[in-house]
């Protein structure tokens, strides 16, 4: 645990505006919202649901189809925040507010991006490799689609509940429930729920939930592998925040005024019995408090070096 002492923040309030949880979030519903929209738009215009899948569905989810993957290679990062129906996206953000706010408690924000990206890719990863070399998948796989943040939302449950197994929610309730009671209950809520019909789901989120614990294992060993990515996603976000414009630098303030934590030149003044002498005579007549800062210096390190 001594990485992870090192990484504790200080606690993030639900909302603020460090908060990536809430931001994750925001995105989710955004883009869900945007594709419930456009949906409306053709039943209202008597367009069959089929075409919007096909127009419009189809280039936001993963594709089983290892084929389609090349002309629509985003959707390996769109599909974790795009949802097909409003109750799964309800039901993952919920989860995503449990498990996320206490890895954002622990460990900061900044880990909680990079977990649900990598917890995505991941399951991205291994559900079109069970899509495609499994042969009992591969016959279904070109009607089948991924969609949903279930894959994120595996990782940081299991990374949240490595970190802190005994931390507990509830605790007016008998003391708590301990956190790994709760990623047990999520975890078979979201298995049940997985469709049999799209079986590689299921190992999609068995891989997200793997690299859930490889990043809290390697950050256990001193190495951040999502330190890349949060410095991007901050990026990203100060472009549209006004109160964080970007900085011009000067070169000539960078050579001459920049000291980059190094300490600014100080004349340091000869030290001998003389000059000692003098500033003892001058405590004679004025006192200790009229004595200059040089003077204090002086006598203060003449008594370390007894002069």
């Amino acid at each position: 645990m001594g990485v992870l002492q090192q990484t504790k923040t200080r606690r993030v309030f639900f909302g603020a505006d460090n908060d990536a949880l809430v931001k994750v979030i925001i995105i989710n519903v955004l883009i869900t919202t945007i594709l419930f929209f456009i949906r409306s738009v053709y039943l209202i215009s008597g367009l069959e649901a089929g075409l919007f899948t096909v127009q419009i569905s189809d280039w936001f989810v993963l594709p089983a189809d290892a084929a389609k993957l090349p002309s629509r290679p985003w959707t390996l990062i769109t599909f974790m925040f795009s949802h097909t129906d409003i109750w799964s996206l309800i039901a993952n953000m919920l989860w995503l507010w449990a498990f996320g706010y206490i890895v954002q408690s622990l460990l900061g924000g900044k880990k909680l991006v990079p977990l649900y990206i990598y917890g995505g890719i991941a399951g991205a990863v291994v559900y079109l490799l069970c899509s495609n070399l499994v042969p009992a998948f591969a016959v279904n796989a070109p009607q089948m689609v991924l969609a949903g943040a279930n894959c994120s939302v595996m990782a940081i449950a299991i990374a949240a509940t490595v970190t802190a197994p005994g931390y507990r929610i509830f605790p007016l309730l008998n003391g708590g429930i301990p956190l790994w009671i709760l990623t047990v209950i999520y975890a078979v809520i979201n298995f049940t729920g997985t469709t049999f019909g799209n079986p590689a789901a299921y190992g999609a989120e068995l891989g997200a939930a793997g690299t859930g614990f490889l990043f809290l294992w390697l950050l256990n060993k001193g190495y951040d592998t999502g330190a890349w990515m949060s410095r991007m996603y901050n990026w990203i976000f100060d472009l549209f925040n006004p109160d964080k414009a970007p900085k011009h630098y000067v070169e000539r303030s960078k050579v001459f005024y920049d000291t980059q934590g190094r300490e600014p030149y100080s004349k340091i003044p000869n030290l001998n019995q003389a000059r000692v002498d003098e500033i003892l005579d001058k405590i004679n007549q004025k006192g200790y408090n009229n004595l200059t800062a040089e003077e204090k210096d002086i006598l203060r390190r003449a008594a370390e070096e007894d002069l």
